[in-house]
């Protein structure tokens, strides 16, 4: 009987084909990207952030984020099962320019890229953009809604961003779990709409 299950398991395993991609998950300082691959991974996800010191007071501009005590110094990874045949690895980078060169290492091999904006804070959002840009990667606009902050029509949004029309911009809750993915899931589409 153990031969059979081994065996049923081999022919699983050759049947089923699991394509992997990866996505980036970018945006400026403080925008929600570790909070977005925690909520979303399957795994526990890898951060790597360290405690914020009076160093980075004078270099990381806190007037959006007044609470924030930590900032990710490397690179976030998760990992999120779409299908049985797709599964994402989210990759979500450092917010600062001066981790740039993670930047390039990271880009290589990503399908596209999950850029989450603060609407409160849309012109940080522009060298964020540029870089995504410059490295060729499709992308999907992720308005990341805060509490108390006030609602933005999407148009205004798209225009202040500048947005191609065929770009697609979706409304999303970091902190929540449906919110997230469904963001995850307009950048999935559109990925998938650009390859017919």
């Amino acid at each position: 009987m153990a031969s059979k299950l081994a065996l049923d398991d081999r022919t699983y395993l050759r049947d089923s084909v699991q394509t992997a991609a990866k996505i980036l998950v970018v945006g400026h300082f403080a925008v929600g990207k570790t909070t977005l691959i925690g909520t979303l991974s399957e795994i526990p996800p890898l951060r790597t952030e360290e405690v914020m010191t009076r160093a980075g007071e004078k270099i990381d501009d806190l007037k959006g984020a007044p609470g924030k005590t930590t900032t990710t110094v490397a690179m976030d990874f998760g990992r999120l099962t779409l299908s049985e045949n797709l599964v994402l690895y989210l990759f979500g980078t450092p917010g600062q320019q001066r981790f740039v060169q993670v930047w390039e290492d990271m880009s290589r091999g990503a399908l596209g890229a999950l850029v989450l904006v603060d609407p409160e804070r849309l012109e940080e959002s522009f060298p964020v953009m540029d870089l995504v840009e410059q490295y060729g990667i499709p992308y999907t606009i992720a308005v990341n809604r805060f509490d108390d902050t006030p609602t933005h029509v999407d148009d205004e949004i798209r225009e202040a961003l500048d947005l191609l029309p065929e770009t697609p911009l979706v409304n999303c809750d970091a902190r929540d779990e449906r919110s997230s993915a469904n963001a995850l899931i307009a950048l999935v589409r559109y990925l998938q709409s650009r390859l017919s």
